[in-house]
């Protein structure tokens, strides 16, 4: 790993973990992604050991740093960075997870980058999935959907995703996937959709299928009791607001009439429970016998 860019704090040991990564900015739409990893950092208790030198990577003009108090007296600096931490109780069904988080960077995505899957190569990870969230003509009294792709042929064809189609514009979660698929480590890419009449509103409902779908990919157990209060309260609260604005509540009968009709004989984006994980499992021993 090059120092220059990840400050180790400490060296966790870790059983054979995966790696979760979700940016705020603009992967982060309606801050599903970021919510989902905050989530399920406080759930299975990870425990910060590194982050990435934010000089390198951050136009602090663009993500300034933040003027805190300590005690109401003290004057401190926090400077954007991007978080690494770590479980300790291999929460997932026997497996640790390192979680990545924090601001999309603003410079080096290709150093950035390098650097993820460096860190990911020294500490043995099996897997790396990103969280995003995209703005959609989707209505919020709808389950939220979750696309779940990736670059790895044999992961198409074992886990029965989808090849990314996509052509335009990208974020630092598409850089990562290709530097992982260059390097030949598994990579998983999960996205929600969230309704675009609601960019400013923090969406507990796609966090949640995010980390619905995170749960079927991996197995293990994330508790999301608070998280799903949340949602119930979202659904209440922007429906209550819809239906005080006619053009607004014709609308969004509109894409609930489309999205009913298109969901008619549709698929899954992801398979469910056991064959799922035990799916994973077998690509992953395959892929380590291999190795």
């Amino acid at each position: 790993m090059d120092e220059r860019y990840i400050r180790l704090e400490r060296r966790p040991e870790l059983t054979r973990p995966v790696l979760i990564a979700g940016f705020t900015g603009w992967n982060d739409a309606a801050e599903a992604a970021s919510l989902a990893v905050s989530t399920v950092e406080e759930a299975w208790a990870a425990e910060r050991f590194g982050s990435f030198e934010g000089e390198e990577f951050y136009d602090y003009q663009a993500i300034r740093p933040q003027i805190k108090l300590v005690d109401g007296v003290t004057r401190t600096v926090e400077w954007p960075e991007n978080v690494l931490s770590a479980t300790g109780s291999a929460p997932l069904d026997g497996r640790d997870a390192i979680l990545l988080s924090g601001p999309e960077p603003n410079f080096r995505w290709k150093s950035f980058c390098k650097g993820v899957v460096d860190l990911a190569r020294a500490k043995n990870v099996s897997l790396v999935v990103t969280l995003g969230a995209l703005l959609a003509d989707v209505p919020h009294s709808r389950p939220t959907s979750v696309a779940a792709n990736t670059q790895d042929p044999a992961l198409v064809e074992s886990l029965k995703l989808s090849a990314s189609r996509y052509e335009g514009p990208t974020g630092i979660t598409g850089v990562l996937h290709r530097y992982c698929a260059e390097e030949g480590l598994p990579s998983v890419s999960l996205w929600a959709s969230v309704p675009h009449y609601l960019p400013s509103v923090p969406s507990a409902p796609a966090a949640l299928a995010l980390l619905d779908n995170l749960r079927t990919l991996l197995g293990g157990a994330v508790d999301l009791g608070h998280l799903e209060r949340t949602s119930e309260d979202y659904q209440r609260q922007v429906s209550a607001a819809v239906a005080q604005d006619s053009d607004l509540s014709s609308y969004v009968s509109m894409l609930e009439e489309r999205h009913d009709s298109q969901a008619e004989g549709g698929k899954r984006n992801l398979p469910s429970g056991d064959d799922l994980a035990s799916e994973l499992e077998r690509f992953l021993r395959e892929k380590g016998e291999e190795e």
